[in-house]
């Protein structure tokens, strides 16, 4: 439990399987705000809407929906998320400037509002302490399971706390953030300190991971913070406390995410190092994390190396071919740029039967380094993608 925070999920409709599918997150007292959202230029209207919103002093409420986007749905989907947040700041008596929105599921076709109106009396009526399991299971789409992480840390005797919950599986490859990812604090600081906070923790987790390579119009992270605790503000060591306890948050959820991609069967940790520049460092890990080929080798459990070497040579990095070596776990598969033989390959392919197993790949030119979370590329996946809105 955070100090403050209450939340439920309920089912209002907007699911044709009638599943849960509206969140609500509430802060009993005046929280500030800090979010990131998706660079994809189409913007899904509760993306646009909650950026104007998150500049306000105080934010009080988000309210999420499953199984509609209300992306690409123009002017009328910018006044349905508008009356969303309306509706709620009215059940709430708070303002709707003070109400965060989300949505998530099936670009192009119109909100139920209608639908969201019936449920909220339920939805408010329910919001609890211990709550946000619930509200975790109704952001699932294609998800699994509900993904949700704690902290508690420690400020000279008070306590204070960390909750975030989050969904993705599919559409997962960020550019700031990615899929939804809503995170409550009751410890008390500055907005500056809780944007830097945030942007620092993103970058490192969910800026860290990929699914199928795709961005998403509706991602985004938002951080609510209301002082609750009761600490009177944060020493420079206590704020590196709290990023610590961010940060392992954000890691727990974006390993879920990973772990839950669509049909994945496989959680790959791929690490470049020896890069010339951060830059190279990361444009290499990324193409090696989203390439199909890479990802359906592991998925077959091949330690197809020519694979590898084949996307750094196309990702305009600054890298001699006959410097690279690799790895799959602890065994070395080439050495030079050469590969070292059968043997290595079959213990390899045993390493990469596991569900875990890592991918390293030393480009011997320098002191950089990067790492993504990824997973393979199955069958599964193509069969919820094919049929995902028939």
């Amino acid at each position: 439990m955070v100090k403050g925070f209450k939340a439920w999920g309920v089912s209002s409709g907007i699911k044709k399987d009638g599943g849960p599918d509206l969140a609500l997150i509430v802060s009993e007292c005046d929280a500030i705000a800090s979010g990131v959202f998706t660079r994809n230029r189409v913007k899904a209207a509760p993306v646009i809407l909650s950026m104007e919103h998150i500049k306000n002093e105080t934010i009080r409420a988000i309210i999420a929906n499953s199984g509609n986007a209300n992306a690409c749905t123009g002017r009328e989907g910018l006044d349905d998320a508008r009356n969303v947040c309306r509706m709620i700041s009215e059940y709430l008596n708070i303002k709707s400037s003070e109400v965060i929105v989300a949505s998530t599921g099936v670009i192009g076709e119109r909100l139920n509002t209608e639908a969201i109106s019936k449920a909220i009396p339920e939805l408010v009526k329910g919001l609890s302490p211990d709550g946000f399991e619930q509200a975790a299971r109704a952001i699932m789409t294609t998800d699994t399971f509900p993904k949700i992480s704690s902290f508690t840390g420690d400020l000279d005797g008070i306590n204070y706390n960390i909750l975030g919950i989050a969904k993705g599986a599919g559409m997962i490859m960020p550019d700031m953030a990615t899929m939804l990812c809503f995170i409550v604090t009751d410890i008390k600081l500055d907005r500056e300190r809780l944007n830097q906070a945030l942007f620092e923790a993103v970058n490192c987790t969910f800026n860290r991971i990929s699914v199928d390579g795709d961005t998403s119009t509706n991602d985004m992270v938002v951080m609510l913070a209301n002082g609750a605790a009761g600490n009177k503000g944060l020493t420079e060591s206590q704020l590196k406390g709290f990023k610590i306890g961010l940060i392992k948050v954000m890691e727990d959820l974006s390993a879920m995410i990973v772990k839950d991609g669509e049909g994945a069967t496989k959680v790959i940790k791929v690490m470049v190092k020896g890069a010339v520049s951060g830059d190279d460092a990361l444009k290499a890990v990324r193409e090696v994390s989203n390439s199909l080929l890479v990802k359906t080798a592991f998925y077959g459990g091949d330690p197809n190396w020519g694979r590898i070497m084949a996307v750094l040579g196309r990702c305009s990095i600054e890298f001699v071919p006959d410097k690279v070596d690799i790895w799959i776990d602890h065994i070395k598969i080439v050495s030079g740029g050469i590969g070292n033989g059968r043997t290595n390959e079959i213990e390899a392919s045993k390493q990469m039967s596991s569900r875990e197993f890592s991918l390293t790949i030393d480009l011997n030119m320098g002191d950089c380094e990067e790492h993504m979370l990824t997973c393979d590329l199955t069958h599964g996946y193509v069969d919820i993608n094919a049929s995902y809105r028939t």
